[in-house]
C-alpha cells in the first residue's frame, strides 16, 4: 500500500480493538494492521478489551468467539455502555460450530465469519471494517 493512502487511513480511523488469546493469531492480525498502517491493540479477557476502550473508543472491535469465558451478550451490552459511538463487531470462530457462529450474529455481531474465511479476507476487509458505521448500521438493535 502507498504512503499517502496509508496515511490518509491512519489519519481517517481509529484504533481497533481484537480479543484473541492465540498469541500466534494475535500477531497476524496485528501484523496485517500495521501493514495496513491501522492500529489494533490486542487484549486476551473481555475485560481487557473494555478497558481498552475506555481509554480510546475502538472503530472495530475482532472478537474470537472462542476466547476462554466470553459471554458475548454482556461484552457486547458493556462496550455499548463504554463506547460514546458503537464499534463495529467482527466475530469469527470455528466453521463447523455453526450454533455459536449463530448465536455471535443473534447477539449483534456485524460480521461473523469462519475462521478460514476471515484470514483470507483480512488484509482486503481490515480497513473496511475500520471505517465508521453508516447511520443505518449504528442504529441497528440486536437480535
Amino acid at each position: 500500500m502507498e504512503p499517502v493512502l496509508k496515511r490518509v487511513l491512519r489519519s481517517t480511523m481509529s484504533q481497533g480493538l481484537l480479543l484473541s488469546d492465540d498469541l500466534i493469531f494475535t500477531s497476524r492480525v496485528t501484523g496485517t494492521a500495521r501493514a495496513l498502517g491501522l492500529t489494533v491493540k490486542a487484549a486476551r479477557s473481555a475485560e481487557a478489551v473494555l478497558a481498552l476502550a475506555r481509554q480510546e473508543a475502538p472503530a472495530c472491535v475482532v472478537l474470537d468467539l472462542h476466547n476462554p469465558g466470553l459471554d458475548l451478550a454482556v461484552l457486547l451490552g458493556r462496550l455499548a455502555e463504554v463506547c460514546p459511538t458503537r464499534p463495529r463487531v467482527v466475530a469469527y470462530g470455528s466453521h463447523v460450530e455453526t450454533a455459536v457462529l449463530k448465536a455471535a450474529r443473534a447477539a449483534g455481531c456485524d460480521i461473523v465469519l469462519p475462521r478460514s474465511r476471515f484470514v483470507e479476507e483480512l488484509s482486503d476487509s481490515l480497513p473496511a471494517w475500520f471505517a465508521p458505521l453508516r447511520p443505518q448500521e449504528a442504529d441497528r438493535t440486536s437480535g
